[in-house]
């Protein structure tokens, strides 16, 4: 039975600002229709005798948005990071990005991969919102947008556009992809309640000038948002400027098509190695950067500018990048935005400054980009504050405990670095509890 109003007991833990972490102690958070009417200490009056979901001396948090996976490479999650040539990405995708993704044509092998990767995600922190990557096949597309909305998911879902520089059945003629993609836009934007389609270029490399110039007209058309890649990797960047000489950076190849935020919202993954032009051009549009740490580590990419981003007002968000990453967890991810951050600051800012002058991520910072960054892509989502749409997580730290009573942010901290897969209790997506361990 749903309930409309309702509240959940426990101790809430949320990120009103960049800078800032609040703990409320076995508190209440009320849920009015889906959306946040506050934290209490005790509850009001009118709200005295509503239901109340009580997990005392547990951990409760706002939702998590992972704001870049690609669901067709789950099946091949943790290999192929060790790879023994000199071209390391380009054999990633001939072993195992390419072959896994023409699968999903077979579209009983995309049901059995698909249920399990929502089935998985259920689990984790991740609630209504996600930026997710299909393949170029329209059906298999379709079929994992259908098991995410019956899983009671609101998500973006792309599928992927190629008409270049692609193999192993995956590359579509321009003419092709382009009736694919608006065919499959009418066919989902409204028939699968809050999971909604995504234009999804792949990255500038596998979209030729005139299927970007046909995909920035389908999102201006249809009203669709647009994710993809931009400046993940050096080489790419040199490829990009091969393809696309004379522009002042990669992420014009976007902009001149209107698809770096100019005309709909973006959300581009990495964004590694900006330079001067590309960075004033993030700051100028309505984009997104998904932040992938464990998958810019395992690629050996470098680590993006994250904290300058920020506080230069550009919007980020982070990302598990599955399969460059190997794991769904948006717990692990922030405490991965975290080394990363020190690393880059070790050994690219710091310049011999004494440690009493780092400049890196906390938690605090890291806990917001999960939840309330990523969750602006979408608009009030990702706090507890009222008005946010109620999305919350609780997590159960007592397995973990040693024999030592420890203070709240201690044990945050070990929910982060040593959760387990019964860590997650319990998940409520938009006033609705979807799952119960």
């Amino acid at each position: 039975m749903e309930h409309s109003v309702f509240a959940l007991k426990g101790i809430l833990v949320h990120t009103p600002a960049f800078d800032s972490i609040e703990y409320h102690e076995n508190k209440y958070v009320v849920c009015k229709d889906g959306h946040c009417v506050g934290i209490f200490d005790t509850l009001p009056e009118e709200y005295s005798n509503i239901r109340v979901y009580d997990y005392t001396d547990k951990f409760i948090v706002p939702g998590m948005a992972d704001m870049h996976v690609h669901a067709s490479q789950y099946g091949f999650r943790g290999i192929g990071m060790l790879l023994d040539c000199n071209s390391e990405w380009e054999t990633w995708f001939d072993r195992y990005s390419f072959p896994e993704e023409s699968r999903f044509a077979d579209l009983d092998y995309a049901d059995k991969a698909y249920t399990r990767f929502v089935d998985d995600l259920l689990k984790t922190t991740t609630t209504t919102r996600a930026s997710i990557f299909a393949t170029i096949h329209r059906p298999a597309t379709e079929l994992l947008m259908r098991k995410l909305a019956d899983a009671g998911f609101s998500a973006y879902v792309g599928k992927l556009n190629m008409d270049r520089n692609s193999r192993f059945g995956l590359q579509e003629t321009t003419e092709e992809s382009l009736a694919e993609t608006e065919r499959w836009i009418q066919e989902t934007q409204t028939g699968y309640g809050a999971v909604k389609p995504m234009i999804t270029p792949r990255y500038t490399p596998t979209c030729t000038d005139k299927c970007m110039e046909g995909l920035g007209a389908l999102s201006e058309k249809y009203q669709v948002p647009v994710q993809s890649h931009l400046s993940e990797g050096l080489d790419e960047i040199e490829w990009v400027k091969k393809l696309k000489p004379g522009l002042s950076c990669y992420g014009e190849a976007y902009d001149m098509y209107g698809m770096l935020g100019s005309k709909q919202p973006t959300v581009m993954a990495h964004v590694v190695h900006p330079n001067a032009a590309e960075y004033e051009l993030l700051k100028h549009r309505n984009v997104l950067v998904a932040h992938c740490p464990q998958s810019n580590t395992n690629a050996a990419g470098g680590v993006a500018p994250i904290l300058d981003m920020v506080r230069d007002g550009i919007q980020v968000g982070l990302g598990t990048d599955m399969a460059g990453g190997y794991t769904l967890s948006l717990l692990r991810t922030i405490t991965d935005a975290i080394q990363a951050s020190k690393l880059r600051w070790v050994y690219t800012e710091r310049n011999g400054e004494p440690f009493a002058k780092k400049r890196f991520m906390t938690i605090a910072n890291a806990f917001y980009l999960a939840t309330k960054g990523g969750g602006a892509f979408f608009g009030k989502v990702g706090s507890f504050e009222p008005g946010y749409e109620f999305d919350a997580v609780v997590l159960d730290d007592a397995p973990l405990a040693d024999f030592v009573e420890r203070p709240l942010p201690d044990r945050l901290q070990r929910i982060l670095w040593c959760h387990t897969p019964e860590t997650v209790t319990a998940k409520f997506i938009q006033g609705k509890q979807v799952y119960q361990a």
